[in-house]
């Protein structure tokens, strides 16, 4: 099949709070850094036309430059460039963002502890997407001492929740006694942690203990890994090249591929302003690697 007509839906589904969803979903923290707004407007909705209906984005995914070209203020807002691109939204499609880190225009980022700041960013992510709730919020943490007690600030998304202004939530950068914390305040339908084939593997344990309990494991920088914002990994790694010269695909392609034989409960958010990688990206939907494959990638 032409890589062009392979789509998220081959990738299989899995259920995000109450949505079900293509395990291959898209990420937007990219979609900022490109000089020109109109190119990751037509990203975002090829992802859509390749089938993806989950993504991911933030409001502090922002570049503090430039014009936006399709709102106000001199930022550009990734959730307002999923508004300008999107809007009105299909149905089936799932937006995830999150709060704890910020940005103002004025201070530039901080972080969110207070119920009332939390509240803020609930209510500035409402109104960038042109929404009247969010499908699902993760709790950015941070893997430093936080002088708030978890508890306090998933208790305040919990109440949110509570008033209809946040259907599921989750968490993000995470440890297994974290998750267990906020499980004891509402429920968790995912845990979003930088993870991939050669980064983070300490987080094999807690994959696996997140599929046992029915949470949805979301790894991030699963292309960067250890590089994280520096971009998609630029090393070589002698397996997954290998793999990816049997399959006659891309050593990111295999990546992707792999983090989605994790477990059926693992879904994928690559993220891209390229509209070519785009389409390679969403094509590791599709990509079966075998036992031998895996127990060369480890």
């Amino acid at each position: 099949m032409p890589i062009d007509e392979i789509t998220a839906t081959a990738a299989g589904t899995w259920t995000l709070g109450n949505q079900t969803v293509n395990r291959m979903g898209f990420g937007s923290m990219r979609l900022t850094a490109d000089p020109d707004p109109a190119r990751a407007l037509a990203v975002l909705r090829r992802a859509v036309e390749l089938g993806v209906n989950h993504i991911d984005t933030a409001a502090f995914y922002v570049s503090p430059g430039g014009t936006l070209g399709v709102g106000t203020g001199a930022a550009r807002y990734a959730t307002e460039l999923i508004r300008a691109a999107l809007a009105p939204y299909p149905e089936e499609l799932l937006i995830a963002t999150k709060v704890g880190p910020g940005y103002d225009p004025e201070s530039g980022f901080t972080e969110a502890l207070t119920p009332a700041q939390l509240r803020a960013q609930v209510e500035e992510n409402l109104r960038r997407l042109g929404r009247d709730h969010l499908d699902l919020v993760n709790l950015r943490l941070y893997r430093r001492p936080s002088p708030v007690p978890l508890a306090d600030r998933f208790g305040a998304l919990a109440e949110l929740r509570a008033a209809g202004l946040i259907r599921h939530l989750g968490l993000s950068n995470a440890r297994p006694e974290q998750l267990d914390e906020a499980r004891d305040i509402a429920p968790v339908v995912c845990v979003q942690n930088s993870y991939g084939v050669d980064a983070y593997r300490e987080d094999d344990e807690f994959v696996r203990l997140c599929g046992e309990r029915g949470i949805a494991y979301v790894p991030f920088f699963a292309l960067a890994g250890t590089r994280r914002e520096a971009g998609a990994a630029a090393e070589e790694n002698p397996a997954v090249d290998a793999v990816a010269r049997a399959h006659g695909v891309t050593s990111h392609q295999v990546r992707l591929a792999w983090t989605l034989h994790r477990g059926p409960h693992v879904l994928a958010i690559p993220g891209t302003g390229d509209p070519g990688h785009l389409v390679a990206n969403v094509a590791a939907a599709g990509l079966r690697l075998s036992a031998e494959d895996l127990a060369r990638l480890g």
